[in-house]
């Protein structure tokens, strides 16, 4: 758990069973981002053949990137030809994503309607990656 990404401070809780459910929600939440990361690492700057990798090498040599993550790190593409992204800025692409409440002016009774954005073609592909579904 040490490290420079958890980002548990500040807790402004002051009972005593507030701190510990915050705790457990940052460690879920970082439980969910890991989990993310590792499905999304074919359309980030990370090496998605790192587990199979992982298996072949000496444990106690230096670890080294796989032809697959060298060649995204060069050409800044994937395989697929999207835009290799870090987490955070795929993130802010995927939040691009909206569900939009919709009312017609002169409609009296004030009937409304709901209009999804149509995703990206990386929305989609990060989607696919997640294992959810991308419904207009």
């Amino acid at each position: 758990m040490k490290g420079i990404d958890i980002l548990v401070r500040p807790i402004r809780h002051r009972t005593e069973n507030r701190v510990p459910a915050h705790i457990f929600l940052c460690m879920l939440a970082y439980y969910v981002e890991w989990h993310m990361r590792r499905a999304l690492a074919p359309i980030l700057f990370e090496d998605h053949e790192l587990s199979v990798t992982r298996q072949r090498r000496d444990p106690v040599a230096a670890a080294k990137p796989s032809e697959a993550a060298k060649t995204k790190k060069r050409t800044r593409r994937t395989k697929d030809g999207f835009a290799v992204h870090s987490f955070a800025t795929l993130l802010s692409e995927l939040a691009c994503r909206a569900r939009n409440t919709c009312r017609m002016v002169s409609d009296a009774a004030g009937q409304t309607f709901r209009q999804i954005t149509k995703p990206t073609k990386l929305q989609a592909k990060a989607f696919e990656l997640l294992g959810l579904t991308c419904s207009q």
